[in-house]
């Protein structure tokens, strides 16, 4: 199993969602569609996967060797911000990016804001029930996880997470992430007005069913 079963194709496993098209999965996984198409071709042909009317995985056997492969492999390599983003697609327990990743994910990528690449925490929603269970999954990948960002000289490494947990969520999908309602992120955005008045601009411009009515220069940020 283990010889077919690299990084590529071990996280291929684990995005499938039964059904999807390649190009879903690909999409979750932020990586090439040609890449993704390759690793399914070679767990088709080992058996791990089938294809019919869209991708299934054949024995949760597999799925949990997979987990256990990345897993081991976040272990020995800390996992980089751009793949701490798509491990929680590996989970079995629905979630949605918050707060400044919802802000992030909106403007597809193009406002970040209060965090550097040696303090970076992400912002999760999760359901009340899966609370217990999203902590163990992320000792699995040894990220911390707590429900307030927590100070950078009490952690080990750069990266945290920071859960909501919510009775609900309520979910939508932007570029394959999973992110709380844009209306919800819009009303962040203005209870932290100063910190987000350029995003809420670009959210402006980016959407043309947006019309926030907010306009931002580079001149009006406060000197030192």
């Amino acid at each position: 199993m283990y010889e077919v079963l690299d990084d590529t194709a071990a996280q291929t496993i684990l995005a499938i969602e039964s059904g999807d098209s390649i190009r879903r999965v690909a999409q979750h996984l932020h990586t090439p569609y040609e890449t993704v198409r390759q690793a399914v071709n070679r767990l088709e042909d080992a058996g791990y996967v089938s294809y019919d009317d869209g991708l299934t995985v054949v024995d949760e056997r597999v799925h949990d060797a997979a987990l256990e492969l990345v897993a081991a492999s976040a272990g020995v390599s800390p996992p980089s911000i751009e793949e701490t983003y798509v491990i929680p697609q590996f989970s079995d327990w629905p979630f949605a990016f918050t707060r400044i990743d919802a802000v992030y994910v909106w403007t597809q990528g193009g406002y970040q804001v209060g965090r550097e690449p040696n303090d970076y925490p992400l912002f999760l929603a999760v359901r009340e029930q899966d609370v217990d269970a999203w902590e163990t999954f992320f000792e699995w990948f040894d990220l911390p996880t707590a429900f307030e960002r927590q100070p950078r000289d009490e952690l080990d490494g750069p990266l945290q997470i920071v859960l909501e947990p919510r009775v609900s969520l309520d979910i939508e999908h932007v570029e394959g992430y999973p992110v709380i309602p844009r209306a919800e992120t819009i009303e962040y955005m203005r209870e932290n007005y100063a910190q987000f008045q350029s995003g809420l601009a670009m959210l402006d411009r980016m959407y043309e069913d947006v019309d926030l009515g907010v306009t931002y220069r580079e001149t009006e940020r406060a000197q030192p």
